[in-house]
C-alpha cells in the first residue's frame, strides 16, 4: 500500500466520528487543515482531533464549524 493511500485512510478512519454525523460536503471540510497542520499526526486516540483544536484559531470557518459541532 503506498503511503499516499495508507494517509488517506488514517484520514478517513481519523474523522469517522465526524463524517458519520456529517453531510457529505462537511465530510472533508478539515482535510486541507489537516494537511496543513497535522499531516504527521497519527490518527489514534483522537490526535487528530487534538491537534485541529490545538490550532482552532488558525482552522478555516468550515472545519471551525466541524469541530465545533462536535462539541455539542
Amino acid at each position: 500500500m503506498s503511503k499516499l493511500s495508507f494517509a488517506a485512510i488514517a484520514f478517513v478512519v481519523a474523522f469517522s466520528g465526524v463524517a458519520s454525523a456529517q453531510s457529505g460536503n462537511q465530510h472533508g471540510a478539515c482535510k486541507a487543515d489537516y494537511d496543513k497542520f497535522c499531516a504527521g499526526v497519527a490518527p489514534v486516540g483522537g490526535k487528530v482531533i487534538a491537534c485541529l483544536e490545538a490550532k482552532h484559531d488558525k482552522l478555516s470557518a468550515t472545519c471551525k464549524a466541524v469541530l465545533d459541532s462536535r462539541k455539542k
